[in-house]
């Protein structure tokens, strides 16, 4: 199998370390960025707007993939369908709630909503071309099937390479602490960590530290930094300086109103750090409820503070849940378990012989 991946920026990072596992499965791979090679409008820079995407041909005629996967809904998977090359697209959220949210909070001037209804209607053309939809958990596969039921829909979680994840230092916080980590870039997500203020008062001793930044930072900060306990760190370097985080923090804290398939959460565990996370979308099928950490109702801030309580309190189970933690994520989310599974549901569904 030739596979040609076109990915996001912020992702090729991680689709490296999937095509490192896939080679290794005799899967011939290309890995570029997708705007280089396919773009056009509604594209951020102008310059792109009328291109003639030749840079794509060139690289379909040097390469020949027999499948082209990608991991977001753009141009790229456009040309791959009008090139009638089998298209696989990878769904990292939960795309219609997505642009609903953008519709109602950051995309509400005209030329927004514009630019909204048009990346609607290239995602919706790469849906209905794909031969396969590949969603990040189970939850999401269900709303996927329910929307495309003549389509073949097949989980693809997020892989991870434990070995990346170790102890390492070079960050001082004060303990106890609980460490979050997670962005401020949609709305329905971020705004869960409103539950922290009532959760504060009660833990001053304490320390929280949120790592990560967004737009909606500034809808959150002034309700949290009034506490002493509660510091932001803004974003982090990613892996070092993420590694450093996660090295450092007694517990990790995952406060979401909606996700599919959290990075963090993986990362956390595989750090032997004990987890307390909203149980919502597809993150129940990342960690395992009182064995690698706890699940708490959206918006219930008491539920939330005894669960942090316990592990703040009780080192034993903290240290327990946190070696499950990294048990669990590495035996069911490392690239090489997620590239053979990759490799097996592509072959159940293409012929490529």
């Amino acid at each position: 199998m030739k596979l040609l991946i076109g990915g996001s920026s912020s992702k090729i990072f991680h689709l490296q370390e999937f095509v490192n596992a896939l080679e290794k499965l005799n899967v011939e791979c290309k890995l570029v960025f997708d705007a280089d090679y396919a773009n056009g409008f509604p594209s951020r820079k102008l310059g792109t707007w009328l291109t003639t995407n030749s840079k794509f041909n060139d690289l379909i005629s040097n390469f020949k993939p027999d499948v082209i996967f990608v991991d977001r809904q753009r141009h790229f998977g456009l040309e791959a369908i009008k090139k009638e090359i089998p298209l696989l697209v990878h769904l990292r959220g939960n795309h219609w709630e997505e642009i609903k949210m953008a519709r109602e909070t950051l995309y509400k001037s005209l030329p927004k909503k514009i630019a909204l209804q048009k990346w609607e209607e290239i995602s919706e053309k790469c849906f209905e071309g794909s031969k396969i939809i590949l969603p990040i958990c189970n939850f999401l596969s269900d709303i996927v099937t329910k929307r495309y039921q003549n389509k073949p829909v097949e989980t693809l979680y997020q892989g991870i390479s434990p070995s990346n994840w170790y102890h390492t230092d070079g960050m001082k916080l004060k303990h106890p602490c609980v460490g979050l980590l997670q962005g401020a870039t949609i709305w329905d997500k971020t705004k869960e960590m409103l539950v922290l203020p009532k959760v504060l008062e009660k833990m001053p001793n304490v320390t929280f530290y949120w790592a990560g930044d967004g737009p909606y930072r500034d809808k959150i900060i002034p309700k949290l930094e009034k506490f002493k306990n509660f510091q932001w760190l803004g974003a982090l370097e990613y892996p070092g300086k993420v590694r450093q985080f996660l090295s450092e923090i007694d517990v990790y804290a995952l406060l979401s109103g909606i996700d599919m398939s959290p990075l963090t959460l993986q990362e956390a565990q595989l750090m032997q750090k004990p987890v307390v996370a909203t149980n919502v979308g597809g993150i129940p099928e990342l960690m395992r409820n009182n064995k690698t950490g706890f699940l708490t109702k959206k918006g219930d801030h008491d539920e939330l503070f005894k669960k942090l309580e316990i592990l703040i309190n009780d080192e034993k189970m903290s240290q327990k849940m946190g070696n499950a933690g990294k048990e669990f994520i590495s035996n069911n989310f490392s690239w090489e378990i997620i590239a053979k599974d990759f490799k097996a549901k592509v072959e159940k569904h293409l012929d490529l012989s």
